[in-house]
């Protein structure tokens, strides 16, 4: 790690945050989804950025595999790597609050202590956890993309739910039981949640 420039000074824009919240008409924060893989926090966040960009608000998902086909490509699944992969993205989703944006990241994030991470770097304000709770018995039974049945057979090391643990959130905001309801239940019950807290 490359020591920090001490030459290098943050400018404040002349459109602030607020401005853009006005304008918009809604809070701009951070909705976290983590979970087990194929506990439905991909399926959940983009259903829910599609409900709320018909809505006209300002919308935009993070989503794991995607960002790891760029930004985070170079980066693989150790322990040093997941944290790194954290903590670029809490960066950038940072600066997306700050342009207004709402941002649903749908992330496994396993470990307690790279969530609580994320959440100071955010800052709790604005950020939302949700917990997509599922059981790894019918995370393993969906598994659109075969990943559980190649950690099974070795092929892939420190798969989640498999060879290397998922630390459960002690007090998430909002808890989803995935394989209880429908998505549009599920949808709908984080919708709900985000009007309560006055996010719009």
């Amino acid at each position: 790690m490359k020591d920090k420039n001490n030459n290098i000074v943050w400018f404040d824009g002349f459109v602030k945050r607020e401005d853009r919240n006005r304008v918009y008409g809604h809070k701009s924060g951070v909705v976290w989804f983590t979970g087990l893989p194929s506990s439905g926090k991909s399926t959940i966040a983009h259903t829910l950025e599609k409900v709320l960009f018909e809505k006209g608000i300002k919308v935009y998902v993070f989503d794991g595999d995607n960002i790891r086909h760029g930004l985070n490509s170079d980066l693989g699944f150790s322990p040093e790597d997941r944290k790194e992969n954290l903590r670029r993205i809490a960066e950038v989703a940072k600066l997306f609050v700050d342009a207004g944006l709402i941002v649903l990241c749908a992330f496994v994030s396993p470990h307690k202590k790279d969530r609580e991470f994320i959440k100071q770097i955010i800052g709790r304000e604005d950020f939302i956890e949700v917990y997509m709770k599922c059981p790894v018995e019918v995370c393993e039974k969906r598994d659109p993309k075969g990943m559980y049945k190649k950690a099974r057979e070795g092929l892939i090391k420190e798969y989640t739910g498999i060879s290397a643990p998922y630390e459960e959130p002690e007090n998430p905001d909002l808890i989803i039981e995935s394989h209880k309801i429908s998505i549009e239940k599920a949808v709908q019950e984080v919708y709900n949640y985000l009007k309560i807290k006055g996010w719009f």
